[in-house]
């Protein structure tokens, strides 16, 4: 029987405003499906006018302008609605969904989905089981002592896996795709006795340790920062009084 990691895979990626989940836009993404390894991947791109400035810290990471996407982007409605569908589809299908830093990506599109069409990720998922491998919880779970950044470049560079053209929705997509598959067959002898169902609940409490670790981390170092335990979606915010 063949490995999740050598088998279907779906990976999404965003490239957005900034990093704030809450107040930040998207302004494009991608997801990219493989059926196995190895074989040539299928790849869905969006291109979005966000309806707000990008700033130019952004386009300086991603390249993308206020008068490209005013030429070229879609209104926002419609487009994350259709991601959230394309989601919901790879989940119908048992296809696993790699996203790196899943609270990030996932959030932002459910904050945009709130935005734009008054709903939720959650909503167009709720028929369909989620399973998502995150490449950095996976990799800091299962090599916890390496020193050392784990951004997606980072671990690109360690499990040997091209990255040419960094902060392309799609590129980032198919890197964090191959990742994932990196990290299976590098941790096969752990790796291979669960499901990708089974990984999905167990990311959960990884990243929940991470998270309160690094949180310990930063109130050692004087460090006021909140860091959400939430994965692979962090709950809406309450409502202002």
């Amino acid at each position: 029987m063949t490995c999740w990691y050598e088998g279907p895979l779906a990976a999404f990626d965003t490239e957005t405003t900034g990093v704030d989940v809450e107040e930040d836009r998207i302004v494009s993404a991608a997801l990219v499906v493989q059926d196995m390894a190895g074989v040539r991947p299928r790849v869905t791109r969006w291109l979005i006018d966000p309806g707000v400035p990008v700033p130019a810290a952004a386009t300086e990471i991603h390249g993308l302008t206020d008068d490209f996407l005013h030429r070229n982007g879609r209104w926002p409605a419609p487009a994350v609605e259709e991601m959230a569908r394309a989601l919901a589809d790879q989940c119908a299908a048992g296809r696993p969904l790699v996203v790196m830093n899943a609270p990030f990506d996932l959030t932002i599109l459910d904050r945009e989905l709130r935005r734009h069409r008054a709903s939720s990720l959650a909503r167009s998922l709720e028929s369909v089981p989620l399973c998502v491998l995150d490449p950095r919880v996976l990799d800091k779970h299962l090599d916890r002592y390496r020193k050392g950044r784990r951004t997606l470049t980072d671990l690109c560079a360690h499990y040997g896996i091209e990255l040419d053209g960094a902060h392309d929705a799609a590129v980032d997509a198919v890197a964090a795709l191959e990742v994932v598959r990196a990290v299976g067959r590098r941790f096969a002898a752990r790796m291979e006795r669960l499901t990708a169902a089974e990984l999905h609940t167990l990311q959960a409490v990884w990243h929940a340790a991470q998270a309160r670790g690094l949180q310990a981390w930063f109130a050692r170092n004087g460090a006021e920062e909140a860091v959400d335990t939430a994965w692979p979606l962090r709950p809406e915010l309450p409502a202002a009084a």
